[in-house]
């Protein structure tokens, strides 16, 4: 035989799943199979490997560090199959994507955008999940996922870049004028939990110092989205990001008297695989790419002029 060291192969795919999870009762539900299955495969793989692959603890099961590597190959090798077979597979691939998207832009730039994906791409459907930070494409059971790159992506993952993160502040019409005059600049400010810097970047970005308040005129709101909600609603102004305010802008109901700038992080798609592995996806991401279009351009058009004596 060839591979004189190759283990039982019906054995890898639960001992993978073990490793990743770090669960045999998680790798059981994965694989729609008992956890007897996989304690029996685990253990085959074992006797014929003469190591011991797990540190098994009452209520814990940790994978060694050998155990670890093999499960790193073992994924590795899986993937090449897959996209092999893809490519060898007169199917096309069925089924929706599930894609993960941090949660304002997926409720305020997505969301409205999907009538438009529906009628371009009509037989690529995509399943939506709200999440942020980092990515698990397996735990979390998602194909792709819209992250800003303020943290690690993850190792393997394939990711296309959609656009630049603009921020700037933002409020109702009727406000703009206060804010614009420093004698009268007696506004609320608006802070969100999630992004408890964001005044102090803009500052630091642009230089412009003027715009303060006190702390009884200042409010956190837990979330980045009530944030843009209560600035939308005439409450005070809020340091936004242009995507996840631009229909609201184009509609009149919020104003950037200063436009956005580039605070230095982006946005981008993840996905396990390149686009070019996957008809669907690559139609999918070019359809992604063509409206972010708009988010790199057309950014500081038709908002009033910065006001030089607020710096």
């Amino acid at each position: 035989m060839r591979w004189s060291f190759l283990p039982p192969l019906n054995s890898l795919l639960p001992f993978e799943a073990t490793v990743r999870h770090a669960s045999m009762t998680a790798a059981a539900q994965e694989l729609h199979v008992t956890h007897g299955a996989v304690s029996r495969q685990v253990q085959n793989l074992e006797r014929t490997l003469g190591v011991s692959l797990f540190e098994r603890g009452a209520r814990s099961l940790r994978p060694t560090q050998e155990a670890r590597q093999l499960a790193a190959v073992v994924r590795d090798a899986l993937d090449q199959i897959d996209a092999a077979a893809r490519q060898a597979s007169r199917r096309a691939p069925t089924g929706p994507f599930t894609l993960s998207c941090e949660p304002t832009l997926l409720m305020r730039w997505l969301i409205p955008r999907l009538p438009d994906l529906a009628a371009l791409v009509p037989d690529v459907t995509v399943h939506l999940s709200a999440g942020g930070g980092p990515v698990f494409f397996e735990r979390d059971n998602i194909d792709l996922a819209i992250r800003r790159d303020d943290f690690p992506f993850p190792a393997g993952a394939h990711r296309t870049r959609l656009f630049a993160e603009r921020i700037g502040p933002v409020c109702r019409p009727d406000l703009a004028p206060r804010l614009m005059d420093p004698g009268k600049a007696d506004v609320t400010l608006l802070h969100s939990g999630t992004r408890t810097q964001a005044w102090d970047d803009w500052k630091r970005i642009t230089g412009i110092t003027g715009i303060t308040a006190e702390p009884a005129a200042q409010q956190t709101l837990e979330h980045f989205y009530l944030t843009v909600q209560a600035a939308s609603a005439g409450v005070g102004v809020a340091i936004a990001p242009y995507a996840v305010v631009r229909d609201d802008l184009e509609r009149g109901q919020l104003v950037a008297p200063f436009g956005f700038v580039p605070d230095g992080t982006g946005y981008h798609l993840l996905s396990r695989r390149p686009p070019e592995q996957d008809e669907r996806l690559r139609r999918l991401t070019s359809w992604l790419r063509s409206r972010t279009d708009e988010l790199d351009t057309g950014h500081d058009r038709a908002h009033p002029p910065q006001d030089p004596a607020q710096k």
